[in-house]
């Protein structure tokens, strides 16, 4: 019989002011996510110098970014891994600099073939927010690793934003033809120092803590029959996603790629699920033999509803963002100025929504809290749903910021129990829920094409409703401890709740 220790220290005061300990390890990697997010979307504020430089076609343009977004699926996957085996501080620092290299070659790319296949592979850096995840898990005890992760995602989710902010403002600095270019090599060769300021200034854990890694990282390990089918039907929705942006590039909307090319990389998606599925066999096949170890089990399931509510929510998020001043100018006659100001109101809330979330989770439990936000976000959807041009502009406004509030604060509360689930496989399940928020983005943005606004807003929203029906039924509040086998056999039992 294993022997048994606790993992048990006093929890010091939570303070943003504070910048040394866990904090110093918490501004640090929120400042790299914000950095990740900064190169992922560097380009969207200079389209229109780009454009110009290329003589890019109105096709074009659309495939440069869905391409942008078009990796980030199975990166996140493929980064929960390998941030579960070779832990954070690693990770993010490869991720950073690679990604910084990429954005040089964005930045001195002669030919639209090349200033596509660079913005593909800048897909990767969007991948980044996974990698904090897991760090922040290690770093803050379960009360805090709500407020903790809100604080994470809501600040460095900020990047975004940021890139919209600055992006011009270094393309007047820079000035001429090639300003553009300038402005984002900059951006890259930040990443590049930054990569290494974050590999020289952070451990994997606190000193003396263990870094517990999965048994095998070719997939996610499950505890039960039940649960390795349900880990295959989870790895669908990626693959459809895939398939409808391949499409969209192909021959239903952009052409892009031709019949052929579109053939193949459908065939190769069957191929790569069918491979998937093996190697999910090969981790867990000891499931069909017999029972999993008591101290083994998580239940799956937990995973899925979370992963199934940040398609939702944050899936919805990106959605709406990208339609949302468009149909405020069409709706209401807004000029372009005040309709992005307005939309802008939707992402903005992230910055103190989603801390929120998490920290109300710590606060008066996990399970309320994902109800209480998912009630707030179908009303919320329902709300917008309403919005027409014989609508009052204020109505809708409060609307918008009122849905966005629930949106973002359930984010924070879905990141607030994904590190409490199962320490070793932190990465891999934060790798999958964030697949899950694009998958939803791309789901959510080919339905908009084929419908009306409104109809955009009530399936959103009704989603939000069968997803709080699966939160009813299936989850669970973490409670008590999980347990982790340390390298001398003996078992560490960590606190969750």
């Amino acid at each position: 019989m294993a022997d048994v220790t606790t993992s048990s220290t006093p929890v010091p005061e939570f303070s943003v002011l504070r910048v040394s300990g866990r904090m110093k390890i918490l501004h640090l990697s929120w400042l790299a996510f914000f950095l990740s997010f900064l190169v992922w979307f560097n380009h969207a504020p200079l389209m229109a110098s780009i454009r110009t430089t290329f003589a890019l076609s109105d096709a074009q343009v659309s495939a440069i970014l869905v391409l942008n977004v078009a990796l980030t699926i199975p990166a996140r996957v493929v980064i929960g891994a390998i941030v579960d085996r070779f832990g954070p501080r690693a990770t993010y620092a490869a991720l950073l600099a690679i990604s910084g290299v990429i954005c040089l070659f964005f930045a001195m790319a002669q030919d639209f073939a090349t200033l596509a296949l660079a913005r593909f592979l800048l897909g990767l850096v969007g991948a980044g927010f996974v990698v904090g995840i897991r760090m922040i898990g290690e770093w803050f005890p379960s009360k805090q690793m709500g407020t903790a992760q809100g604080v994470y995602g809501g600040f460095g989710n900020f990047g975004s934003a940021a890139a919209a902010l600055t992006m011009p403002w270094l393309l007047t600095l820079f000035g001429g033809p090639d300003g553009w270019r300038w402005a984002i090599g900059v951006t890259g060769l930040v990443s590049i120092v930054y990569a290494v300021v974050y590999y020289r200034s952070v451990t994997d854990t606190p000193a003396g803590a263990t870094y517990f890694k999965p048994k095998k990282a070719a997939a996610m390990e499950v505890t039960s029959r039940g649960d390795f089918v349900l880990l295959l039907l989870m790895q669908l929705p990626m693959y459809v996603a895939l398939g409808l942006m391949t499409w969209q590039l192909g021959p239903g909307k952009l052409k892009f790629l031709s019949d052929g090319i579109t053939f193949l990389i459908f065939a190769g998606l069957s191929a790569l699920f069918l491979y998937q599925a093996l190697l999910s066999w090969r981790v867990n096949a000891h499931v069909f033999k017999g029972p999993v170890p008591e101290f083994e089990r998580f239940r799956f399931v937990q995973v899925a509803v979370l992963c199934l509510m940040y398609m939702v929510t944050f899936g919805g998020e990106l959605a709406v963002v990208s339609m949302l001043p468009l149909f405020f100018k069409d709706t209401f006659g807004l000029g372009l100025a005040q309709a992005g100001l307005v939309a802008g109101f939707f992402g903005g809330t992230n910055f103190f929504a989603r801390p929120v979330g998490g920290w109300l989770g710590d606060r008066i439990g996990r399970r309320p809290v994902l109800i209480m936000v998912l009630v707030g976000v179908a009303v919320g959807y329902l709300a917008m749903s309403t919005m027409s041009a014989g609508s009052s502009l204020m109505l809708a406004i409060a609307a918008t910021i009122g849905c966005s509030m629930f949106v973002n604060a359930a984010n924070g509360a879905v990141y607030g129990v994904i590190p409490i689930i199962k320490r070793r496989l932190t990465g891999q399940i934060a790798g999958l829920a964030g697949a899950f928020g694009n998958v939803g983005g791309v789901l959510y943005l080919t339905l908009l094409s084929s419908t009306s606004p409104q109809i955009f807003f009530l399936a959103i929203g009704g989603s939000a409703l069968a997803v709080l029906g699966g939160i009813l039924l299936f989850f669970r509040e973490p409670k008590g401890t999980i347990a982790e086998v340390m390298p001398d056999g003996s078992l560490q039992l960590i606190e969750v709740g």
